[in-house]
């Protein structure tokens, strides 16, 4: 089926829904106005699922080589029935949709092509106030690298929190007016979203100061020599755990929660032979985590850093394509001097490694599509 009849008959089945559902509301009559709020019954929420569902596969279809140009009109056209995103969503949705596009266009410059795309949305939560909706829901989605040569991985994917806001008008006739990207991380491949951005711990003149790290491709290699730490571990238990928490660590990847990007590369280090050094939980000289507490240096993501250099269990790659499984790239968005985010390599072929993540959740992205969709960044590669 093509992308637009796809698109039509799933918005035709969903206008169907929640016409049917507003039949069922109080002193709902045609022509005539509600006078009690609108409901939120089973009809209505899977409704917000399937427009939640469409308008993010046509974000990820947006990367995808060959997808884009088939799309005939905006998202927002063609909707039959009294559901259709607001005037204001569907100009931010085509927008969107254009910048993702150029983005594609980077990424094959950058020698990454995706040959076909995935995208699932479930509905996590409705809350309902008044004539206002607002959905919870997670999207996963998974990538098909193109001409994925032999030892190169198959597939990329992610997992992302948003919230979707809904208006009904007085016939309870529903519009989609907002969607909003909940993760702290903000670097899913399919978003705009400006990335989260860490407040540092106040550091003095005695904190390591961590090199940059060049972008450029085909750099001088810096194979790993030998070494008492398991990097297939860190790499296994990173991948095991990147969409399915382990339970025996907090989660930080929620509102006010400081995102836990550095907590889940701290697991896999640890997995893989790094023990701790217990002490006071704000001194950056010390590392340790489990469920019940965590040292700053486990859980933040400048601490890590400063822990990492300090005790000589890292040492600076000059090139972030010279990192190996196992090690860490460390990355500042708007180089203020306060890194903002951390991740694992897990696999790495062609010269290209390829890292996994929390916040967003991010199996196997790489290293190439990070530097094209965030080439103003600051990288910090480190050597475990």
């Amino acid at each position: 089926m093509s992308r637009t009849r796809r698109r039509a008959a799933i918005f035709g089945a969903a206008a169907a829904s929640v016409v049917a559902g507003a039949a069922l509301l109080p002193n709902w009559s045609a022509g005539a106005a509600v006078v009690d709020d609108p409901t939120v019954d089973a009809q209505t929420k899977a409704t917000f699922q399937r427009l939640a569902d469409a308008v993010f596969t046509d974000r990820t279809d947006a990367l995808v080589t060959g997808k884009q140009g088939d799309r005939e009109k905006p998202l927002t056209n063609g909707f039959s029935g009294d559901v259709k995103l607001s005037s204001g969503t569907a100009r931010t949705e085509d927008a969107t949709l254009s910048s993702l596009g150029q983005r594609k266009d980077k990424l094959a410059k950058a020698g990454e092509q995706y040959s076909k795309a995935s995208t699932v949305v479930t509905l996590n939560a409705t809350r309902v106030t008044g004539r206002t909706a607002k959905a919870a829901v997670t999207e996963t989605t998974t990538l098909t690298y193109a001409k994925a040569t032999a030892g190169q991985p198959k597939t990329t994917g992610f997992q992302a929190q948003h919230e979707l806001t809904f208006k009904a008008d007085r016939r309870g006739n529903w519009q989609l007016t907002d969607v909003e990207d909940t993760d702290q991380g903000g670097l899913a491949v399919n978003t705009l979203s400006k990335p989260t951005s860490v407040k540092a711990t106040t550091a003095d003149d005695t904190m390591p100061n961590a090199a940059r790290a060049a972008t450029t491709r085909n750099p001088v290699a810096v194979p790993k020599t030998g070494t008492t730490y398991d990097y297939k571990a860190m790499a296994a238990y990173a991948e095991k755990y990147v969409y399915t928490y382990n339970k025996d660590y907090p989660d930080f990847n929620g509102h006010g929660a400081g995102g836990d990007c550095t907590n889940f590369v701290s697991q896999s280090l640890k997995a893989g032979g790094w023990k701790h050094v217990p002490g006071y939980v704000y001194d950056y000289t010390k590392w340790f985590g489990n469920a019940d507490i965590q040292s700053d240096s486990f859980i933040g993501v400048n601490e890590w850093s400063w822990f990492a250099q300090n005790s000589k269990r890292t040492t600076a790659l000059a090139n972030v394509y010279q990192l190996e499984v196992g090690d860490v790239l460390q990355m500042d968005f708007d180089r203020d001097g306060s890194k903002d985010h951390t991740m694992i390599v897990t696999y790495k072929s062609g010269g290209v490694p390829y890292v996994t993540y929390h916040s967003n959740n991010t199996l196997r992205r790489s290293v190439a599509s990070l530097v094209a969709s965030y080439p103003n960044a600051y990288y910090y590669a480190y050597r475990t």
